[in-house]
């Protein structure tokens, strides 16, 4: 089944390059591939953010369980079999651009490049437990076989440039976020939640920051797949069946990474379901132990807005965990006064906003232009992201 948005939504932004460019997105869940047509203006002065059409197309059940266990921390089988995942990746990417762009009833000559985000199998910017000396964040999806497959002019492995440069090479949508939706009235809160939860802080005066607050969807879906044979909780459904464990959620918060402060980073190698089953005691029921997975989100999430931007008057929300309404009813019980709400009423569809986010800084590289933030991602300084592959 297709997911789908082909609503206009618009807003403005600067852009030195116009036209057509088509972003791509697998997030930690892995829960399909996110694709976004969208259409920039011309010149250096705001203008026009069109999402032309966006859809998500779902990963092959083996490919994608294979996928899921290497971003948990299962060890790939060989060399041979990352390369392998690392073609077929990619090649999932560009059918799925190709889909989008037949869907849309635009030319390939008319997209100026995809900006492809790959799907994360390692992310350990602090360094991993081989030497504890060198950082480095994994990528697969190569971007020279989606620029062959397409047609198109790809730019791929985005975070890389930044672990280089110092970073945590992640969250890479601040600036986007930055671009569309500040506000100079108000402090604001961009929050994504998807496999992991992160904020972009857009103080209405001050600079821009972000990072990661730890698990939004990824332990709930884990833990909806194994016991519902779902790959996510509909609308916090089970959740809601069951009642907050009070000492199992003290066992979860009592993860020290929670304390670390920004810049800060994660994904499936920290928060999976092994994590969670070293923290039960084996007796809890089910619904319960999704019910607290659901709170400490939403606990994590809250503590995080308040220690680092108390003042925020409103949290605009995007991802998939928009679709979770008992998630954004425990958020907003837990930030009273602040307003939490979707990216929709601001011109952003919530599905899509990650995948125009990557269409969004492949034209940053191609304009020679920087897609980090340092005050968020750590780094030595602005860096222009990706690896450019030309159009077959």
């Amino acid at each position: 089944m297709i997911e789908n948005s082909s609503v206009p939504f618009a807003t403005d932004v600067a852009t030195p390059l116009s036209g057509l460019y088509l972003g791509l997105i697998s997030g930690t869940s892995a829960d399909g591939i996110d694709a976004a047509l969208v259409r920039f203006g011309d010149g250096a002065a705001p203008t026009r953010c069109e999402l032309v059409l966006g859809r998500t197309y779902p990963w092959q059940d083996a490919l994608r369980e294979r996928l899921v266990a290497l971003g948990q921390g299962g060890d790939a089988r060989s060399l041979e079999e990352l390369g392998t995942l690392d073609v077929q990746v990619a090649e999932a990417f560009a059918e799925a651009a190709l889909s989008l762009i037949g869907e849309a009833g635009v030319a390939v000559s008319e997209v100026a490049a995809i900006g492809s985000h790959g799907q994360t199998v390692r992310h350990r910017p602090a360094g991993a437990g081989y030497d504890g000396r060198h950082p480095f964040t994994w990528q697969i999806g190569d971007g020279a076989v989606i620029a062959e497959r397409s047609g198109i002019a790809t730019v791929a492995d985005f975070r890389r440039r930044d672990v280089a440069a110092g970073g945590h090479g992640a969250p890479l949508m601040p600036a986007f976020h930055a671009a569309l939706l500040h506000s100079d009235t108000e402090d604001r809160a961009a929050l994504n939640l998807g496999g992991i939860a992160n904020f972009t802080l857009l103080p209405a005066h001050g600079d821009v920051r972000g990072f990661d607050t730890g698990p939004a969807n990824c332990l709930m879906d884990a833990w909806a797949l194994r016991h519902l044979g779902t790959a996510f909780d509909a609308d916090g459904a089970f959740a809601a069946r069951g009642t907050v464990d009070a000492d199992l959620l003290a066992r979860l918060l009592d993860e020290p990474w929670f304390a670390l402060p920004p810049p800060k980073s994660t994904g499936r190698e920290q928060f999976h379901l092994t994590w969670v089953e070293a923290r039960l005691s084996g007796a809890e029921p089910p619904q319960d132990v999704q019910a607290t997975l659901l709170e400490l989100s939403a606990i994590t999430i809250a503590d995080a807005l308040r220690a680092h931007q108390p003042a925020t008057k409103r949290v605009l929300a995007c991802g998939g965990g928009v679709r979770n309404r008992a998630l954004l009813e425990r958020i907003a019980a837990h930030l009273p006064g602040v307003a939490v709400e979707s990216t929709v009423p601001y011109g952003l569809d919530p599905d899509f906003v990650e995948a125009m986010g990557f269409a969004w800084l492949a034209r940053q590289t191609l304009s020679g232009l920087p897609g980090n933030l340092p005050s968020v991602t750590g780094a030595r300084g602005p860096r222009v992201l990706g690896t450019v592959h030309p159009a077959a």
